[in-house]
């Protein structure tokens, strides 16, 4: 019976760290030391757990197109920080301020997001901008 029990704790704390293990750390992936924008057409919106994720198409400067992944907070953050579900539309112009994924491909932690020139998420200034600025022009 001690066994049973044994194992049975063990089941619950591995079942119980399983999330934990495939969560990642800001400073894991993403580079906090340079700030980015990306500004293109809003391609794709994954509105999930335990974060969100949308994709905007960019022409780089050679007229390539590029699809980057900006990582957000989780639904209920973005709720409660007034971005709703269906406020950016696919194929709406949209802005992004963040932080480049450190292994240089086309994903970002997206810190603030413009819609129609309105801050639509995030407020708190990015490296190197006054408190007074948001930054777009």
């Amino acid at each position: 019976m001690k066994s049973n029990l044994i194992v049975m704790s063990a089941a619950v704390v591995l079942c119980a760290a399983a999330p934990v293990m495939a969560h990642h750390s800001f400073a894991a992936e993403f580079d906090g030391s340079r700030s980015i924008r990306v500004e293109g057409t809003l391609k794709k919106v994954d509105w999930s757990n335990p974060h969100s994720f949308f994709y905007v198409e960019v022409k780089d400067d050679k007229g390539t197109t590029v699809v980057w992944g900006c990582e957000g907070a989780n639904p209920g953050t973005l709720s409660r920080r007034g971005l709703s579900k269906g406020d950016a539309k696919i194929g709406d112009h949209i802005v992004v301020d963040g932080y480049p994924a450190k292994d240089g491909s086309a994903l970002m932690d997206a810190h603030r997001i413009y819609l129609n020139n309105k801050v639509i998420f995030g407020s708190a200034p990015m490296p190197g901008e006054t408190p007074e600025g948001d930054g777009y022009k």
